[in-house]
């Protein structure tokens, strides 16, 4: 099963931020599997939003 990216996907986007484990990698493009994927990409969602933000902070100096 593979994702459905939109435009504005933040898996995409945070592909590209940095690099990824190979577990976290196949997570963001595959999609949940079960319950330990589902927390797992919950906490590399904070971890882009994070990244994000300082992004766009620096981007505004």
């Amino acid at each position: 099963m593979s994702t459905n990216w939109d435009e504005n996907s933040w898996q995409k986007d945070f592909l590209n931020m940095k690099s990824h484990s190979l577990l976290d990698a196949k997570l963001l493009m595959g999609g949940v599997k079960g319950l330990k994927d589902a927390w797992r990409l919950g906490v590399l969602h904070v971890e882009y939003e994070r990244l994000k933000k300082i992004q766009e902070e620096y981007q505004q100096q």
